[in-house]
């Protein structure tokens, strides 16, 4: 028999008196902090970041007593609640907590498998549980006993032999939460997240996410002159097969780590056209090489036109393609530039931006919003409104400004988009965004693989529900309007716009109403 202690975190703290005793079995326990994972962004107004200050004020001596002992007490229950039926065959987990209330470890009784690799996945499940557990957004968990899932799952791992087969019982664990974007990836999976995070990839230059209604994995964006744009792959189209392989099921981050791989190798890839009508039914096998691709986040051009008074005038360009560690920083070094050669109006394009890191996100909405402004507002998992604020915000900029939004614009171009229109700094003009309303935390597991949870949803700044139902732009923008007698103004403007942006009818709409706001101004 072995009694088996698996450690949450590399942070030792001393064992509480909680325990699971199992007898005439020898136990060696090591106690380990748990992580507790929370989204903060540095350099914003937070009510979560007074509340979360509040928590770990000391206590008076009778309050924190109190708080204590109905800790011991849910925890005992909890261990009897798990250990039932378990007596025999088991090993020990220890969760200790930061916050004074919190103060009791929690030990907790489950099987121990005796194949070593399944063994290792068993503490990744019980670190999974434990995170979920503290923060996920619905404390209901879909309305289930999360504790009497670990249970389960523990039970499920006990005859199993390999470590994917016991990382499919963590994520079906998971799917029973009923939130897609709450899941595990694989070490491997990770550093590819890292890497596209980072900005330097080698692979065929697609970002695929599923599509949280129909489960599919849909093609969000294509890195411009990548293999899969230059092989004709569009956003919307479904990814179905990988090598022959069929994905059902499969994430977006290993549908991606599929894709990757060293440069001069290739990768054959079966897509839908997801354009096309469902009688149609298309579908094509496309062989793409692997090359270096480079993420950078930011490109930019100086659009010149004519205005309506005949002035010749210069509007900056700016196309964000995701939110990566650098995207603030590289768009602050691209509005330098063109506010140096005299550009007086601004497009920024975040069409088919399918999100990445929320921080970036709020630190490029700083880069053209003045003051205290609120960002987004967040709901936590008790259901309280917690706006985050910029501080003393200084614009780089304050020329007129219009975004393009796409049904590709997600995540945190969509707070984004929504923190520019809410505070009134910059009408958008597109379509209607693709609807993600929610915020994930990251953490980094003790094997390599990584957690994303659902922590949070969101709201505009000005309370609009973003989450399965996108942001509806101030304009839309559709083909036909080029051809339209009422925008023929706009046509005439077609040959000062850069040859990359000629034809963009979306592009020629954003200056026209440039030109609006421009004569508003004036007039005013």
């Amino acid at each position: 028999m072995d009694l088996r202690l698996l450690n949450l975190d590399h942070n030792p703290c001393p064992v509480s008196s909680i325990y699971t005793k199992i007898p005439q079995m020898p136990t060696s326990i090591t106690c380990y902090k748990h992580r507790i994972s929370c989204f903060r962004f540095n350099g914003y107004r937070s009510r979560r970041k007074r509340l979360l200050l509040a928590q770990a004020l000391p206590k008076t001596k009778s309050n924190q007593q109190v708080e204590n002992d109905k800790s011991v007490e849910s925890n005992r229950k909890l261990v009897d609640s798990i250990a039932k039926g378990l007596i025999g065959l088991a090993a020990a987990v220890s969760l200790c907590f930061d916050s004074p209330a919190m103060a009791e470890s929690l030990t907790i009784a489950f099987p121990a498998s005796r194949t070593h690799e399944v063994n290792a996945v068993q503490r990744t499940l019980v670190e999974t549980w434990g995170l979920i557990r503290e923060t996920f957004v619905d404390p209901t968990f879909n309305n289930q006993d999360w504790d009497s899932k670990l249970q389960q799952t523990m039970v499920e791992m006990l005859p199993l032999r390999t470590a994917d087969a016991a990382y499919s019982k963590i994520r079906g664990m998971l799917s029973t939460l009923g939130d897609p974007f709450t899941r595990i990836i694989s070490p491997k999976e990770y550093q590819s997240f890292r890497i596209g995070s980072d900005g330097n990839v080698q692979g065929v230059g697609l970002f695929v996410n599923t599509e949280p209604t129909t489960g599919h994995l849909v093609v969000l964006s294509c890195v411009e002159g990548s293999p899969a744009a230059r092989a004709g792959i569009h956003v919307g189209d479904e990814l179905v097969e990988i090598n022959g392989e069929r994905l059902n099921g499969i994430s977006g981050e290993a549908a991606a780590q599929k894709l990757r791989g060293h440069v001069g190798t290739s990768v054959t890839v079966k897509v839908h056209n997801g354009k096309k009508l469902a009688i149609d039914s298309s579908f094509r096998e496309v062989r793409l090489p692997r090359e270096f691709i480079k993420l950078s986040p930011i490109s930019s051009a100086i659009i010149p036109h004519r205005t309506p008074d005949g002035h010749v005038s210069k509007t900056g360009y700016v196309k964000l393609l995701a939110f990566s560690q650098t995207a603030a920083a590289d768009m602050k070094l691209a509005i330098h530039e063109l506010e140096n050669q005299g550009v007086k109006s601004y497009i920024l394009d975040l069409r088919n931006n399918p999100g990445g890191l929320v921080k970036a996100g709020l630190d490029v909405a700083q880069i053209w919003l003045d003051g205290d402004e609120t960002l987004v507002n967040t709901i936590d998992r008790n259901g309280n409104m917690l706006p985050i604020n910029m501080i003393n915000g200084h614009a780089l900029t304050r020329d007129p400004l219009v975004v393009l939004v796409n049904e590709g614009s997600a995540s945190a171009s969509e707070i984004l988009a929504g923190a520019l229109h809410d505070n009134g700094r910059a009408k958008l003009i597109g379509n209607r965004t693709f609807g993600k309303g929610k915020i994930q935390s990251v953490t980094e597991l003790h094997d390599g693989s990584a957690l994303f949870i659902t922590v949070a949803k969101y709201l505009s700044p000005a309370l609009h529900d973003i989450d399965q139902v996108g942001i509806t732009p101030d304009v839309q923008c559709t083909t036909e309007m080029l051809n339209s007698p009422k925008e023929s103004g706009l046509m005439r403007k077609k040959s000062a716009v850069s040859s990359s942006l000629e034809g963009d009818s979306c592009i020629l709409v954003a200056e026209h109403e440039l030109d609006n706001q421009e004569s508003k101004g004036s007039a005013s």
